[in-house]
């Protein structure tokens, strides 16, 4: 009787742990997923500001070159107009950002960092392990309580 009580014990633990397991994939499953769709929010977020920026730029960068070529032929001096080139380079960068390529290349880059370079990501002093926080923790608490 008593083995088949074990049994019937042991048959039910097993039951729990793979529910329990279950469960905890389950829950990792739904934070990777919502990671995820956080961070292609922001990054959409991120992409929709560049656009947005991009349009005001865009307009002040037309009436600075304007200007500024109107202002080099009526003093008959180029050198006025010399601004306009910085100018350029900060148009192309946001444009490139908004609507180009940047993205893709900025994820290439990243990819063979993480691929090829992977000792320039390691934090100073390692990886932060429960017993360096709660060392930290210990240190900067009011309420020392020791076990």
């Amino acid at each position: 009787m008593g083995f088949v009580f074990s049994k019937y014990m042991n048959d039910r633990l097993k039951a729990q742990q793979d529910l329990m397991l279950m469960n905890s994939r389950l829950q990792l499953e739904r934070q990777l997923l919502m990671q995820n769709e956080m961070r292609e929010r922001q990054t959409a977020m991120q992409i929709a500001w560049t656009r947005e920026f991009l349009k005001y730029f865009g307009t002040f960068y037309g009436l600075a070159a304007v200007g500024l070529t109107a202002g080099a032929i009526k003093k008959k001096n180029p050198g006025v107009f010399v601004p306009i080139v910085p100018l350029t380079f900060i148009l192309a960068y946001q444009y490139d950002m908004g609507y180009g390529t940047l993205l893709q290349r900025m994820k290439g880059e990243a990819e063979n960092i993480l691929d090829t370079q992977s000792a320039l990501l390691q934090l100073p002093k390692g990886p932060l392990t429960y017993e360096a926080l709660e060392k930290i923790r210990r240190s900067q608490s009011k309420f020392f309580i020791e076990k």
